[in-house]
């Protein structure tokens, strides 16, 4: 049997709000195209897309466990939760796929609290700070692993 040919992108508290939230920040591209740029990537390397956005943690956490059964690798910009949350820890490390951490925004340049992530040490790949095409290069890096 041959591996999933399909990546989760998992965005994460507040993310619906790209476009319009501190766009001088996070600039003016939307989740839609966030997830259009996500999808276009992974299709130009073989791979579908499943795309989730919640503010809830609970079901980025079940959207992660679903993801064992057909997914060969998660693409996630947890947001908020990246600085506060063992439990979607847990969930990424328990899956055992290979994840890769995304920042849309340079973390490391803005308030202290942001620089601690639960995720860094656990992620196959991190890319942050290189706007919406962060996802795009974290989909190229994590497929490279793949």
């Amino acid at each position: 049997m041959s591996a999933p040919r399909r990546l989760l992108l998992v965005n994460g508290p507040n993310l619906n709000l790209l476009g319009t939230r501190e766009p001088e920040v996070y600039g003016t591209a939307t989740l839609a195209d966030v997830e259009r740029i996500t999808a276009e990537t992974a299709a130009a390397l073989g791979f579908e897309l499943r795309a989730l956005q919640s503010n809830h943690e609970g079901v980025l956490i079940d959207a992660i466990h679903d993801a064992r059964a057909d997914c060969a690798g998660i693409v996630i910009n947890p947001g908020g939760l990246t600085h506060t949350s063992v439990a979607l820890r847990d969930a990424l490390t328990g899956v055992a796929l290979p994840f890769a951490e995304v920042h849309i925004s340079d973390v490391y340049a803005r308030e202290e609290f942001r620089h601690h992530s639960y995720l860094h040490d656990v992620a196959a790949v991190r890319v942050i700070g290189r706007g919406v095409e962060g996802y795009a290069d974290a989909v190229r890096d994590l497929v490279a692993q793949l």
